[in-house]
């Protein structure tokens, strides 16, 4: 839990930090500009707000891995639920009120994310897991969030390490294959999930793993 808060803090420090003409480039997540993605980032700081005061005595269906759903094709943006999204972002017009609003319930789910017991069992998405197991999957979401600002923009400092590591992890096991050990934390996680392309010596290295690639997470 200490974990998600990190993460969730630099991410929200770095988006923060961003000037206003950074919200206009292309962000890591395809069809998205950097304001979409900060108004998706609103979007799930609300659900995780929702998701901590939603607790069940229902036995867990799913763990920190199992809770992702995957797919091998990356979303163009048009989706519906990704297209609201556009639309939702654009109504900011300016660039600080999503920083204000991120800042806002962001602060709140990370304060609320402190507070829990990682015991209790919480419903979401028709799924009942532990907020341990809930909190944890959510590492892995701040974590590529972070590297699609990251990667894509020049001087925008990377998530911290251990969340790299801990996501690798989860990305690992989600595959049910480790990443090779000649990746960085970086790489397993961009390459892994469809955010780069591998070069011919890394899909030599993944070998079998490279069929499955890439993890499309939802």
């Amino acid at each position: 839990m200490d974990l998600f808060s990190r993460s969730w803090a630099a991410l929200r420090a770095v988006v923060a930090e961003l000037p206003d003409q950074r919200f206009g480039q292309p962000s890591g997540c395809a069809g998205w500009l950097v304001r979409d993605l900060v108004c998706h980032l609103v979007i799930d700081a609300q659900d995780v707000l929702i998701t901590l005061v939603t607790p069940t005595d229902a036995e867990p269906t799913v763990d920190a891995v199992t809770y992702w759903n995957t797919g091998s094709e990356r979303p163009a943006g048009d989706d519906p639920l990704d297209a609201l999204t556009v639309r939702l972002a654009a109504a900011y017009e300016e660039p600080d009120l999503l920083k204000f609003h991120l800042d806002d319930v962001g602060s709140a789910a990370g304060r609320a994310a402190g507070l829990a017991d990682p015991d209790v069992r919480v419903t979401t998405r028709d799924q009942v897991l532990t907020t341990g197991d809930y909190l944890t999957a959510y590492v892995l979401e701040w974590t590529l969030h972070h590297l699609d600002l990251s990667d894509r923009l020049p001087d925008v400092a990377g998530p911290p390490a251990e969340g790299l590591a801990r996501s690798r992890e989860l990305l690992g096991a989600i595959a049910g294959a480790e990443f090779p050990a000649s990746f960085s934390d970086t790489d397993a996680l961009l390459i892994g999930t469809g955010r780069r392309a591998p070069t011919a010596s890394q899909t030599a290295e993944l070998g079998a793993l490279a069929a499955r690639l890439p993890l499309v997470l939802g």
